[in-house]
């Protein structure tokens, strides 16, 4: 008799995450959820990681309103789960401990089973409290260890013996958990590593605990990496469905069943009807822009470790941006990153945080400029790494940011900032005459800025389709042409226009046409105005307004702050170019702009 090998659906929000950036309506995709349930499936990742935030930010819906429609199409008998990062819970900063606890009670509130808890720095102190909350709250609490491999001839953590450390700490420190998951969110590590963790794990847990392993195959490696996971004795791995499979995200169920083939394992489905649900997904899904990375296996992904989840988000902003022809740039940066910041697991933040870095140290300079989230990391403010920080970097991050070192448990440094925390967001939301509701609260408390944009109505969605219409008129020949030979000192260029984007050779570039000024002078390009006395405060690149700090009639000295943009998850300021009074602020808080457009005058 074979070995059944049970499977959660990670389709749902690691699948969206890693092929979307987690921009799915929720309507779109209830179908299919419906669908796989009637082939059998009755376990499946519905919500948690950027699955939430991305709710509020881009496609105008509320993460609670999404949760309690999956539980009605799902059924009252499924395993629901979703993914918590520690003291962030579900955002990208980290919380104190009347937030971490509310996480817990609102999520069970709107029909999450489990929640599958992990920190990217395996900082146990990061576990505890979250974990302590999940199970207060009625939840199965799922623990999780977080893996990835190291770039070459980098040592110093990532190894089995360092993962059972980890375990041991947990076992140690008391949380109460019913399943262990080992997550690989970038995939990259050994496939015998994975069988030696495990193994160890089972010895040390006995044979009646829950053992779980997550991997992606952004790498290439994990259906090898699960078969070793299951050899060594997981009981459980995480398989998506097409067309969020493969690629960035988890392997297909389909593929998994096939490996498994001719062995003593077996998944335990009517393959039939799970090619019946996958078709009702593809039709689903058809809409939906699909990043060709997204489908990719990138043989580079183990010098450079990034998640799924992050790469395609990355990938897109910075096609967004028009600067995608650097990204195997910043990804090639990477590895210094991690190898200098302590070798934290890259997983969100983390991977954010590496990925902002790198991004900086190429766009620049090396080092000339720490991310916010990169120096607080390394300074301890998230928990401890796993390695001690470059003390160089640790240097320049404490100048850079005015921070000094700390060792503090962070939710101990967040229950006294009086920015954070319910009494916080109830500020926020008594600013905005909002009601003071437990969901809007931790809204407010989770999502800023963002959050009380949707809460008042004023949201934009952002979300990536198709335009079939104009894809229609472009294939029957109608309209002006789709493509362009544009030729620059004899160099023939590929050009299409769509979108408002360039496409240039393959490489998307942001790109805004305007009539010329004849009275401009040749080659001028905006700045200050023709009297010297007035000065044009312009986007430096495509992104949000997050938040306005001066406002018309107010003086200003050359430097200062006079609003805030978000552009690649990071927050840029904009400050004044010189002193003077702001005579019109051109924008509004939530505004999407184009590099170049303009932001405010100065005279």
């Amino acid at each position: 008799m074979k070995k059944r090998v049970e499977f959660m659906v990670t389709a749902f929000r690691d699948g969206f995450q890693s092929v979307y950036g987690a921009r799915v309506f929720t309507k779109d995709f209830l179908p299919a959820v419906e669908a796989a349930v009637d082939a059998g499936i009755d376990h499946f990742e519905a919500g948690g990681g950027a699955r939430f935030q991305s709710l509020y930010f881009y496609a105008n819906e509320d993460a609670f309103d999404m949760m309690d429609q999956f539980r009605q199409a799902a059924g009252p008998e499924a395993n629901l789960q979703t993914l918590a990062r520690g003291v962030n819970v579900v955002g990208l900063d980290s919380q104190p401990r009347d937030i971490i606890d509310l996480h817990a009670k609102l999520f069970k509130k709107h029909g999450i089973t489990t929640i599958r808890n992990f920190d990217a720095l395996n900082d146990v102190n990061n576990l505890t409290y979250s974990g302590e909350r999940i199970v207060a709250h009625g939840l199965k609490h799922e623990v999780v260890i977080t893996m990835m491999e190291l770039p070459p001839e980098a040592t110093g953590a990532h190894t089995p013996e360092f993962y059972i450390g980890v375990l041991k700490q947990i076992l140690d420190a008391g949380i109460e958990f019913d399943s262990v998951c080992f997550k690989d969110a970038s995939g990259t590590s050994v496939p015998s590593k994975v069988y030696e963790t495990i193994r160890q794990a089972r010895q040390m847990l006995g044979e009646k605990q829950r053992i779980v392993f997550h991997s992606h195959e952004t790498a290439g490696t994990s259906v090898l990496a699960y078969k070793a996971a299951i050899e060594a004795g997981a009981d459980q791995i995480d398989l998506s469905m097409v067309p969020v499979s493969g690629g960035t995200a988890q392997p297909d169920v389909i593929t998994m069943w096939h490996a498994l083939r001719g062995t003593e394992y077996d998944l335990g489905v009517d393959i039939k009807k799970i090619e019946e649900a996958e078709e009702v997904f593809k039709e689903c899904m058809k809409d939906y822009f699909m990043p060709p990375e997204a489908k990719a296996v990138e043989p580079l992904i183990p010098f450079s470790p990034m998640p799924g989840g992050a790469l395609t988000a990355n990938t897109q902003m910075m096609r967004d941006n028009g600067i995608l022809d650097k990204y195997h740039e910043v990804a090639g940066a990477m590895g210094e990153v991690i190898e200098r910041g302590g070798y934290g697991t890259s997983v969100t933040p983390v991977s954010q945080f590496y990925f902002q870095q790198a991004f900086n140290n190429v766009m620049i300079g090396p080092w000339k400029k720490i991310a916010e989230g990169y120096g607080k990391m390394v300074l301890g403010y998230f928990g401890k790494t796993p390695v001690e920080p470059d003390p160089e970097i640790v240097k320049l991050a404490a100048e850079q940011l005015g921070k000094e070192p700390t060792t503090e448990k962070v939710v101990d440094i967040n229950d006294r900032d009086e920015t954070k925390g319910i009494e916080a967001a109830r500020k926020m939301l008594k600013a905005e005459n909002l009601e003071e509701t437990e969901e809007n609260i931790f809204i407010a408390a989770t999502c800023k800025e963002k959050g009380i944009q949707y809460l008042k109505g004023e949201a934009r969605t952002n979300v990536r389709k198709i335009d079939r219409s104009k894809q229609a008129a472009e294939e029957s020949g109608a309209g002006a042409p789709s493509a362009y030979t544009v030729t620059v000192n004899n160099t023939p260029y590929t050009v299409k226009l769509e979108n408002g984007n360039a496409l240039v050779n393959g490489v998307s570039y942001s790109v805004d046409v305007k009539a010329a000024d004849k009275n401009a002078a040749p080659g001028s390009a905006g700045g200050a105005a023709s009297s010297g006395e007035t000065h044009r405060v312009e986007a430096p690149m495509p992104g949000l307004v997050l938040r306005i700090e001066k406002n018309p009639g107010e003086s200003v000295q050359e430097g200062d702050l006079i609003m805030v943009m978000e552009a690649m998850k990071m927050e840029n300021e904009i400050h004044a170019p010189a002193s003077g009074t702001i005579r019109e602020v051109a924008v509004k808080q939530g505004d999407q702009l184009k590099a170049g457009d303009l932001l405010a005058v100065i005279s």
